[in-house]
C-alpha cells in the first residue's frame, strides 16, 4: 500500500458518516446499534491509523474536524462499493440472503409495498427487506446518503422542482409507469369536460407536491383554487367530499388502496395530468444481487397493480 494511502475500515466511516448526521456520539451510537464506548473505540482507532483528528470537543458536545467532514462526504460512496463487493462475493459462495432498504411514497404503503414483501418472503426466504415512507425529495436525498438502496417515487408534469433532476445527478433513475390521477367528486354529480367548471368548487390538497400540482392544474385551467382543507390522508379527503365539503384531485394508487367511501364518486383526468414513477437507485446498485432481486420483484408487482386497474 502506498504510504500516503488513507488506511481504515468501512464500520469507523459509517461511524463519522453517523456522527455527521446525528450530530453526537450518543446519537450515532444508537443509530447504529452500538454502545457509546464501542464508538469512541472506533474514532480513536480511525484517528491512529490515519494520524489526524476525527472529532473535537465543543463544550458539551463534539464536532468533526475538517478531516472528520471529508471523510464523511465520502463515506456513502465508500461504503455503498464495500457493500457492493460484499454482495457478489456472498453471491458467489451460494448464499441467498442480505437485507434491502427500501423507501417509498405514502400511498404505495397500502397495497404495493405488501404486495412486494409477501412476495419476497415466499420466493427469497432470507432476504430481508426494510420499508420507510418519504416524500420524493426525501426519499432521493436517502440513496444520495446510502440510508436506503432503493426508493419508489414520483414526479408530476412540469414539476418545477423535480427531484429526478440535478438532486438526483450520480444516481440510476428508472421510469416505472405512471398513475393516474383523478376528480374526487360528490356523488351525484353530474361531471364535468374541464376542471374550469370546478372553479368556484372548494378544493381539498394533498401532500406539497400534489398541492403543487394542483395549483398548475388550476392555474392551466384559468382560476386560482379555493383550498379550504389539506390533509395527506386520501381517505379523509373522502371523507370531506362526501360531506359536500369541497372536491378534490387523488392518485389512481391511492384511491384503490381502499373501498371508495359512500357519497364519492371519481372521474379520470387526462393521462397527460398523471404522475410519473420513477426508481431511483446508487449507480451499479443492481450489480448487488440482493438489490437486483429486490428490483425485478418490484417491477413485475407495479405491472401487476397496473394491470388489476385495466
Amino acid at each position: 500500500m502506498n504510504d500516503a494511502t488513507p488506511e481504515f475500515d468501512v464500520q469507523s466511516l459509517r461511524t463519522v458518516r453517523a456522527i455527521a448526521d446525528t450530530g453526537s456520539i450518543t446519537a450515532a451510537a444508537a443509530s447504529l446499534g452500538y454502545s457509546q464506548p464501542a464508538i469512541s473505540q472506533h474514532l480513536r482507532r480511525l484517528e491512529a491509523r490515519l494520524g489526524v483528528a476525527i472529532v473535537e470537543r465543543v463544550g458539551r458536545g463534539v464536532r468533526l474536524t475538517e478531516a472528520g467532514r471529508v471523510l464523511a462526504r465520502h463515506a456513502p460512496a465508500v461504503t455503498h462499493a464495500f457493500d457492493a463487493v460484499a454482495e457478489e462475493l456472498a453471491e458467489l459462495r451460494g448464499l441467498r440472503t442480505g437485507v434491502v432498504r427500501l423507501v417509498a411514497f405514502p400511498s404505495a404503503s397500502p397495497v404495493l409495498v405488501p404486495r412486494l414483501l409477501a412476495s419476497l418472503a415466499a420466493s427469497h426466504p432470507g432476504l430481508t427487506l426494510t420499508y420507510v415512507e418519504a416524500e420524493p425529495p426525501e426519499a432521493v436525498e436517502a440513496i444520495r446518503e446510502d440510508r436506503a438502496d432503493i426508493a419508489l417515487t414520483f414526479s408530476y408534469p412540469g414539476d418545477r422542482d423535480d427531484p429526478h433532476g440535478s438532486s438526483a445527478r450520480g444516481l440510476t433513475v428508472r421510469s416505472a409507469g405512471r398513475d393516474d390521477l383523478l376528480l374526487v367528486l360528490p356523488a351525484g354529480h353530474s361531471g364535468v369536460e374541464s376542471v374550469s367548471e370546478l372553479a368556484e368548487q372548494t378544493w381539498i390538497a394533498g401532500c406539497p407536491r400534489c398541492r403543487g400540482h394542483l395549483l398548475e392544474l388550476c392555474d392551466r385551467a384559468g382560476f386560482d383554487p379555493r383550498i379550504g382543507f389539506e390533509t395527506d390522508n386520501a381517505v379523509a379527503v373522502e371523507g370531506l367530499v362526501a360531506q359536500g365539503l369541497g372536491v378534490a384531485t387523488l392518485p389512481r394508487m391511492a384511491v384503490d388502496s381502499f373501498p371508495t367511501l359512500p357519497g364519492v364518486q371519481t372521474s379520470p383526468l387526462p393521462s397527460a395530468e398523471a404522475r410519473g414513477l420513477h426508481i431511483v437507485t446508487a449507480r451499479d446498485a443492481e450489480r448487488v444481487p440482493s438489490v437486483s432481486t429486490v428490483l425485478a420483484v418490484l417491477g413485475r408487482e407495479l405491472a401487476a397493480v397496473a394491470g388489476a386497474r385495466s
